[in-house]
């Protein structure tokens, strides 16, 4: 399949010359860094505490009340109780 990719300068001049320098073209240094990105993407395991608590995405909203609780809390404390 071909596509089109936006590459900032910088990047595709730092891929082209690594491809050069390894004898590749960089068609083929991009499939094989995009394949690589892939499989280390599939293969990581899951952290201890994520098997245990689970994703903290369905507890967002819940996440955010608590930071506003807290901001506002602290908001009541007077500069000189820091210290």
């Amino acid at each position: 399949m071909k596509t089109t990719l936006e590459i900032p300068d910088p990047l595709f001049r730092r891929a082209k010359s690594i491809a050069a320098r390894d004898g590749k073209s960089l068609k083929q240094f991009v499939n094989e860094a995009l394949q690589a990105k892939l499989r280390e993407a599939t293969s990581r395991t899951v952290p201890e505490w994520k098997k245990l608590f689970g994703s903290m995405k369905a507890h967002a909203a819940e996440l955010r009340r608590i930071d506003s609780v807290i901001a506002d809390e602290f908001e009541q404390i007077e500069p000189e109780d820091w210290t």
